[in-house]
């Protein structure tokens, strides 16, 4: 077995900060799916990520608690719509995940 360089002790712990609101992967589909685009109604956010529609209002409400997505819901006529979107907060934090991630990637490589 070999030694861990500093470099690998380094970028796992920095494995330890990762924010865990979107490192889980349907949060991350959905956070991801919704910086590409100015907003999007519910149905179409369901059917980019393939979640389930209980799955994917139970994602909703963390990442929603975490600042990171804003929801609005309205009615056309007499039929419901949510409309969702990526706030200032989440734009930033996904921009600093993936930074994050990239640095931890390339410890590991350049070591």
């Amino acid at each position: 077995m070999s030694k861990q360089s500093k470099s690998d002790t380094k970028g796992l712990n920095r494995l330890l900060g990762i924010d865990k609101a979107i490192h889980e992967p349907a949060r991350l589909m959905i956070i991801a799916t919704l910086s590409v685009v100015e907003s999007a109604d519910f149905i179409f956010l369901m059917n980019q990520t393939g979640l389930t529609q209980g799955n994917l209002s139970f994602h909703l409400s963390r990442l929603e608690e975490s600042g990171y997505v804003a929801i609005k819901k309205k009615f056309i006529g007499k039929r419901p719509q949510t409309m969702l979107s990526i706030t200032d907060k989440g734009h930033r934090t996904l921009k600093e995940y993936l930074n994050t991630m990239k640095d931890i990637v390339d410890s590991f490589v350049d070591s």
